[in-house]
């Protein structure tokens, strides 16, 4: 692996691939210790948890503050795109930062992306001055488009928010990254294990967004540590060159030759 081999996202470094969300868990002791087990140093946490702009979200806020990491707001449960612009207006007043994830749900079932008012929202936010890190489909076409609006990440879905089904359509996402392969691309939905991080990472995706995957598991702190450690093991898995499959058995020791490759 390359020295130094941090993430760089709108100017910023993480020395983590690794980012998780803020819902769910079972208690606020859950989420401390679960952030500090994953090693992430970006969390993302949804507007809607602050309720606006009462002030029965600013214990919460407090507490996020206070444990150090980088706030990603985001627009979850927004269904256009004038919905989306208005609350990463307000996630902006309340956090104090242009960072937002933005989410335009369009399938009520699935959660699926609404690509069409997520380029409306993107092109509104980023005229604004905000860091867009959009959620999408693994669609080459609104990849193009988002990076046309001036997006520096991409955040595609890898299954539907919540499944944990792993990678729905290895085909898809491996285009994606052909096709863009200087482009920071952060899997996000979709992951529920461990396994499903190492195979995205070995594909060279360059980080993952979790959060039902570690705050719904039987122990959320020991499944954060994993994944800290799964995604570890898939960047370097990618950068060792993994063997390629192959229909037919070969003896990983021959009779006769030479036990090395090459000899200095």
């Amino acid at each position: 692996m390359p020295d130094a081999d941090r993430l760089r996202l709108y100017g910023s470094e993480f020395g983590s691939r690794l980012f998780i969300g803020t819902a769910r868990y079972p208690s606020p002791l859950a989420l401390e210790e679960s952030i500090r087990a994953s090693e992430c140093e970006m969390v993302t946490v949804s507007l809607r948890r602050e309720a606006g702009g009462t002030r029965s979200g600013e214990s919460f806020w407090s507490f996020i503050r206070n444990l150090g990491v980088k706030v990603l707001p985001n627009t979850a449960g927004c269904r256009t795109a004038k919905e989306a612009i208005a609350t990463a207006q307000m996630a902006r007043e309340i956090f104090a930062t242009n960072w937002i994830k933005l989410e335009v749900i369009g399938e009520e079932d699935t959660l699926q992306p609404d690509v069409f008012g997520l380029i409306e929202a993107t092109r509104a936010l980023i005229r604004e001055g905000f860091y867009v890190l959009p959620y999408m489909t693994d669609d080459l076409v609104v990849a193009e488009k988002l990076l046309d609006l001036g997006c520096q990440a991409l955040m595609p879905w890898a299954a539907p928010i919540g499944s944990g089904r792993g990678v729905n359509n290895p085909f898809a996402l491996r285009a994606l990254r052909a096709h863009f392969p200087d482009t920071p691309l952060i899997i996000d939905a979709g992951i529920g294990a461990p396994s499903h991080a190492v195979a995205v990472m070995e594909m060279g995706y360059d980080a993952i967004l979790l959060n039902t995957a570690i705050s719904r598991a039987g122990d959320p702190v020991e499944m954060a540590r994993a994944f800290s450690l799964a995604i570890k093991a898939g960047r370097s898995a990618f950068f060792a060159k993994p063997m390629l499959p192959r229909d037919m058995a070969e003896p990983s020791t021959p009779i006769i030759g030479r036990p090395f490759d090459q000899l200095s």
